[in-house]
């Protein structure tokens, strides 16, 4: 129960803390259109465990749907974690788990920064 009242204690400072930063201006920050080519992959175990391909797709898929993070591998050697445009964020695994382990074709808007890369998908086709 005490640790149920700390993390509404912390849900309800960040929520009241969002006005306050609005006020002061904070911008969002600036994305660009892309298009990426590159393989849907489990961020745990592709590098975690060295685990990729067709004989670890129903693997990746199981733990998509307990909450490991799928992303896209780039096709440039680049890791692109999908994001969201809603607030609070919804997770984009059920989107990509279709395509664990498959190479896609993706279009949305990528963020850079502190060396990680985002993606707003926006479509995403399997590669053919």
């Amino acid at each position: 129960m005490t640790r149920l009242r700390s993390i509404t204690a912390v849900v309800a400072g960040l929520s009241l803390g969002a006005g306050p930063l609005a006020a002061q201006g904070m911008q969002h920050p600036k994305g660009t259109q892309r298009t990426i080519s590159g393989t849907v992959v489990d961020v745990s175990c592709h590098f975690g465990l060295g685990l990729s391909g067709d004989s670890h797709r129903e693997c990746a898929q199981i733990c998509a749907g307990k909450g490991i993070p799928l992303a896209i591998l780039g096709t440039d050697g680049k890791l692109y974690i999908p994001t969201s445009t809603a607030m609070p964020g919804d997770g984009q695994n059920d989107r990509l788990k279709d395509f664990a382990e498959q190479q896609v074709t993706v279009t949305g808007t990528v963020f850079a920064a502190a060396g990680a890369n985002a993606i707003q998908i926006a479509t995403i086709q399997r590669k053919s």
